[in-house]
């Protein structure tokens, strides 16, 4: 049983951070040239880092988390302790440049959606079963056998795997409701461990394997996937090769 953490960045949303803080960067070098009295560089980078404070909401678009803001606190902030007139028009296009920082960052966030849905289709299992060498199972509910992980199988079904429908309320019901009929059996009694996600996606998904070896639901933070394979990818240990 492999236990290790699954360590997973984002590698495209961090490259967009990165981007947004070099054009900001940018933004603030033209404006401290076209300045008479150069303040600071790390007197600007406070000034800027309090005006992207803001009163926001969240909004989900394509399974992606969004902050929307649409009021200035920082640049009010920044304001109300301004000390004089003469230093607030120094400094006020500096806060101004963090609040509008946020919708650039916004903008960037919108740009990386594409981008991480081409790398990483939500809707193929390679995406969420990427190195599979330390892959094994362990039992996470009394009904299940004493069974070994195919790695062969699994390889070779990766790319085989058919999405179907993820049927939560029947399947609470046949486990939960129904025991009589199903003797206290659990649909996904296996637990897929020792597996990652594909490098620099970010995801950190929970896979379980269906009784019978051949479905497999993967969870993620946001959602629920179901795929359907045509040969079981569990073996009794002694067909194993």
């Amino acid at each position: 049983m492999n236990l290790e953490p699954n360590f997973q960045i984002d590698i495209i949303g961090i490259t967009m951070s990165i981007l947004a803080w070099c054009l900001i960067g940018y933004f603030v070098y033209r404006i401290r040239k076209k300045q008479s009295e150069r303040i600071p560089v790390w007197k600007i980078v406070i000034v800027v880092l309090v005006g992207l404070l803001s009163f926001s909401f969240n909004l989900d678009v394509f399974d992606t988390p969004i902050r929307l803001s649409i009021l200035p606190l920082g640049v009010w902030i920044m304001y109300l302790f301004k000390g004089n007139i003469e230093r607030w028009q120094k400094y006020r296009l500096f806060a101004w440049l963090g609040f509008w920082a946020n919708f650039l960052f916004l903008l960037f966030a919108f740009v990386a959606i594409p981008i991480h849905h081409g790398f990483y289709p939500k809707n193929e299992p390679a995406t969420y079963i990427g190195n599979i060498e330390k892959a094994s199972i362990i039992n996470i509910h009394p009904s299940g056998e004493e069974l070994a992980l195919s790695k062969e199988n699994l390889l070779n079904q990766l790319t085989q795997l058919k999405q179907d429908t993820v049927y939560s309320e029947e399947w609470y019901e046949d486990t939960y409701m129904n025991k009589e009929s199903n003797e206290g059996k659990e649909r996904f009694p296996y637990q897929l461990m020792g597996i990652s996600a594909k490098w620099g996606s970010g995801l950190h998904p929970i896979i379980y394997i269906e009784e019978d070896g051949k479905g497999i639901l993967i969870t993620t933070s946001r959602e629920q996937l179901y795929f359907r394979s045509e040969v079981s990818m569990l073996l009794r240990k002694g067909e194993l090769k």
